[in-house]
């Protein structure tokens, strides 16, 4: 139905018997989300972010995720929520028979966690996860759950995730292996691979800016905390690559009209050789999906101009030129050993 383009694991020196086959993973999870997984993409197919033909052909594979869908469990203590959790994961492997489970942090960017006496030691999270008051945000509970019953843990958000050290030594402590903090897409894609470059090169970074407009789930950043988190996070890239952190900033702005299309540039200025101020360089503006991004209908007064525009005869196409002057001439084609542009003689006979 379509390649695997963008998949790592495809390449020549990744691919092998080790791993699994796209057709062997199992899929299961716990959402918050009340409309049916089955439902969902069509939004996306009407936003031109997935192919019409994909939401067709699978179907019949999306209805047998949506069986292995659990709601997020609610009430009790944080203790009893990840038994629950807990519950639901190992019910999921003996179900399908399964080896491994890898849980997946696909959430929304949460808030900065709070921190807290018990985040230091395993054993006194245990101990404050069976009382009351709050002690991890949800993402984390889920984090701690993957790790009791053995399941790996990736983390695809800027959310603190296993940099808690208590649920760090919990991971130690079962030889589980951890990894992720982002999906490195868009805009933190483009920094992670040209900020080496910059380092390679000997080249001093001297500012770095960003400015991202997106829509569709970037609700969430409209909260200015959950905001502050993703932006963090996308300044840290430069931090741990450059070895230093030039003058920098990044603004995310969410504007509904845009779908679940998303926009980024990146102006950044370094000194090159003999010390000398590069300008600004523009390294990045993506746009994500598979259409155009939304357009507003034209007002009254455009329409009428549009039903006023004179019909263009296929047989007289219209040439515009623009001079120094910045005047336009109109120009058409005219049949004979006339060339474009050239006035028209008469001749007698």
């Amino acid at each position: 139905m379509t390649g695997p383009t963008g998949c790592v694991t495809e390449l020549p020196e990744v691919r092998g018997p080790a791993l699994p086959a796209f057709t062997n993973p199992v899929f299961g999870g716990h959402d918050l989300v009340a409309i049916p997984l089955v439902r969902r993409p069509e939004a996306l197919a009407a936003g031109a972010v997935l192919p019409c033909r994909l939401v067709v052909a699978l179907g019949g594979e999306l209805a047998e995720v949506q069986r292995e869908l659990r709601p997020a469990p609610t009430g009790g203590t944080y203790a009893d929520r990840a038994a629950a959790l807990t519950r639901d994961l190992t019910g999921f492997r003996r179900r399908h028979g399964l080896d491994r489970v890898v849980v997946v942090n696909v959430a929304a960017t949460e808030l900065a966690t709070r921190p807290h006496l018990a985040h230091a030691e395993t054993s006194a999270l245990r101990t404050a996860l069976a009382g009351a008051g709050e002690v991890l945000p949800p993402s984390l509970l889920y984090t701690y759950s993957a790790m009791t019953p053995g399941c790996p843990y990736a983390d695809l958000t800027p959310s603190t995730g296993m940099r808690l050290p208590a649920l760090t030594a919990l991971a130690d402590s079962h030889r589980l292996p951890y990894a992720g903090h982002d999906g490195t897409t868009e805009e933190r894609l483009l920094k992670s691979v040209l900020a080496p470059m910059f380092a390679m090169r000997h080249l001093a970074v001297r500012s770095w800016s960003g400015i991202k407009l997106l829509g569709g789930d970037g609700a969430t950043l409209a909260d200015p905390a959950a905001n502050a988190a993703k932006v963090r996070s996308k300044q840290r890239v430069l931090g741990e690559t450059l070895g230093y952190l030039p003058q920098s900033g990044t603004r995310i702005e969410y504007v509904e009209n845009l779908g679940h299309f998303k926009t980024a540039w990146d102006p950044a200025t370094f000194a090159g050789f003999l010390g000398r101020d590069a300008a600004g360089v523009h390294l990045a503006r993506l746009r994500l999906g598979a259409g155009r991004p939304p357009r507003a209908r034209p007002g009254p007064a455009r329409r009428r101009r549009a039903r006023r525009r004179p019909h263009r005869s296929a047989d007289r196409p219209r040439l515009l030129l623009r001079g120094p002057a910045r005047r336009r001439r109109r120009l058409t084609r005219r049949t004979g050993h006339q060339a474009i542009g050239e006035p028209a003689h008469s001749t007698s006979s």
